[in-house]
Formats: structure tokens, C-alpha cells, sequence
């Protein structure tokens, strides 16, 4: 929140810009609705209510309430983890009080999941709820190119995000730790958010893999065999889909937003969170059963396709049409 450039001082800045001219433009488009995001949408809402518009809310992750609270669970649960957990819990006084006035002002909220919509709190009873899942990236590659891995290799496990606890990388790294007598490779792909000394101490035995250009995320992806990313908070975790898309099973829990995507033993498997026992069962199992790979890698693929950013696309504006 620091700093002139700082995040939400670039977002309430652009926040007033827009509300300072919305009269304006409302006279001469002849304006109805104000779509805004979370962080960036107070003084707009604000202008619109006065101007008789529409208030449609993006929110893309969980309501900070909720957010909040898990955050601060897992810093006590895992107090060395706890610098990686982001702003959620640092958040001022004053942002939090931002994000309320910005949700009781909404007509609509928009959400990419369940897991987000079913964190908003009971003042929220009122506005209309609106869910748009994101699309997956097209995929060409052939079903039928899909083999079942070679049993004198490492299956290989990917997690690709930031190197937090709120993506539950500890809980991974817990679960790899239970399974130190299989040949099981980790990959983690993302960010760090302490020291390449502390995840080492944590979990000597994974690969890191730095970030690099999307295309390149994707040709990394085609190279394991399980995506696992067992986070605490999320929106929707929109790597599960890119996963997916590449014909990776996946190993997730439900507040990554992305409990449709799991056909139980068919596209991969929910966990709960802070489960790294269970995390390892199902590691495990796919170690067991990797004659079984091929038809999931498949099935992963095929369930991703479903999701597209058209049908997103037509959601969103449905749902703008239907607040007129």
C-alpha cells in the first residue's frame, strides 16, 4: 500500500480518474452500469449510485473476510511460512473498510467460483451473484500421443504459482517429505518469497524452475504428469485449467475455485486443505496406478475444453444486460 506507484495507490488513483468524469460520459453515451474490479472501484460505485447506474463487481479472489481469516489461521498454524503469505494478512484498516463500502455498494457481483461467491458475507444477501469461470487455453495435442509413464523414471509432479503458503506449498512439501522412499520428482515453476536457503530447508529434493514466457509454462507442463497445487485461498486458480489443457491430471483442493474441474478419479482428485497426508495418498496412488495415466491425461483434457473465454465472455455481458 506504500509508495506512489504502489498497487493500490495506482488503483485508487485510476478509481477517481474514472469517477471524476463519469457525469460526463454518462451524458454523452448515455451510460446505465459501471462494471469496476475489487480495490479500484469505491469512488466509481460512489459517482454511479449518484448518477442512478448500475454497480457490477468483479470480485476475483475471496471476500477479504474470508481471506483474512485463513491467512491468519496459517500463520499461527505455520508461523516460519508466514512471511510468504502476502497482504492478506498485512492489509490496513483503511483497505479493508474500501473493500466493504465497495461490495455493499454493488447491484452485481461477479465471481470466477463457487469458493469466492460462498465467501461473501450475509450483507451481501441482496445483490445478484453472477458465476463466470474462466476459459482454458486450446489445446492440439492428440489423445492418443499420451503413454503410460516409463516405471524405471520419477513421475513427475508439478506445482506452478507463487512459492507461498497460501498456495500450499508447505503442505506439498509436507506430503513430499512422506513419500522420501518413492521415485517421485518435484517440480515447482514460480516466484520465491523467501530465500532459495529456506524452501531447501523445507524440502531439499524438489526442481526449481524459474518463470518464464507463457508458451514455455505450457511446454513444461507437457513435460510431468500430475499438477498439484493445494492452495488455502484462491479466486480461481486459472493454472489448474492450463494444466489441465496440456493433459495433466490434477491433485487440488476446493478453495482453489476449481472444484468442477474435478471428475473424481477421472480428472484428477480433491483434497482438503492442510492435508498433506492426504496430499501424499494421492500422489502415491498415481505412482501405483500409472497405467491408468493416459485415460485421466485424456479426460483432464477434454473436461478443460469445456471451459472457454466466450462462454465467459457472454456471462459477463449477460449478466451486465440483465442488471439494466
Amino acid at each position: 500500500e506504500a509508495g506512489f506507484a504502489s498497487p493500490d495507490a495506482v488503483f485508487q488513483d485510476f478509481d477517481r480518474f474514472v469517477a471524476a468524469r463519469l457525469p460526463a460520459l454518462a451524458r454523452t453515451h448515455g451510460l446505465t452500469a459501471v462494471y469496476a474490479y475489487e480495490d479500484s472501484a469505491l469512488h466509481t460505485f460512489r459517482a454511479a449510485r449518484s448518477l442512478g447506474l448500475r454497480r457490477i463487481y468483479d470480485l476475483p479472489i475471496a471476500y477479504w473476510e474470508t481471506g483474512r481469516r485463513l491467512m491468519q489461521e496459517e500463520a499461527a498454524r505455520l508461523p516460519e511460512w508466514a512471511a510468504t503469505l502476502g497482504g492478506g494478512v498485512t492489509d490496513s484498516p483503511a483497505k479493508l473498510a474500501r473493500k466493504t463500502e465497495e461490495l455493499s455498494l454493488a447491484d452485481v457481483v461477479v465471481a470466477p467460483s463457487d469458493f469466492v461467491l460462498d465467501s461473501l458475507p450475509a450483507s451481501a444477501q441482496h445483490q445478484r451473484k453472477v458465476l463466470t469461470p474462466f476459459g482454458s487455453p486450446a489445446s492440439s495435442i492428440d489423445e492418443g500421443s499420451f503413454d503410460v509413464p516409463d516405471a524405471k523414471r520419477p513421475l513427475r509432479v508439478l506445482f506452478a504459482g507463487s512459492m507461498g503458503q497460501r498456495k500450499g506449498l508447505a503442505d506439498l512439501f509436507a506430503a513430499m517429505r512422506l513419500l522420501s522412499d518413492r521415485a517421485i520428482e518435484l517440480v515447482v515453476l514460480g516466484s520465491l518469497q523467501e530465500s532459495p536457503e529456506f524452501y531447501r530447508r523445507q524440502y531439499e529434493g524438489f526442481r526449481h524452475e524459474a518463470g518464464r514466457p507463457h508458451a514455455q509454462v505450457l511446454e513444461l507442463m507437457r513435460s510431468c504428469d500430475v499438477f498439484c497445487l493445494p492452495s488455502i485461498v484462491e479466486g480461481r486458480a486459472l493454472v489448474t485449467q492450463e494444466a489441465m489443457s496440456q493433459g495433466l491430471p490434477v491433485i487440488i483442493t476446493p478453495n482453489t475455485g476449481g472444484a468442477d474441474l474435478v471428475i473424481e478419479g477421472q480428472t484428477g482428485f480433491l483434497v482438503p486443505i492442510r492435508s498433506p497426508e492426504t496430499i501424499a495418498q494421492k500422489v502415491a496412488w498415481f505412482d501405483e496406478n500409472r497405467r491408468e495415466l493416459p485415460a485421466m491425461k485424456a479426460a483432464a483434457m477434454r473436461h478443460a475444453a469445456g471451459y472457454t473465454w466466450q462462454h465467459y465472455g457472454e456471462l459477463v455481458v449477460d449478466a451486465i444486460r440483465e442488471s439494466n
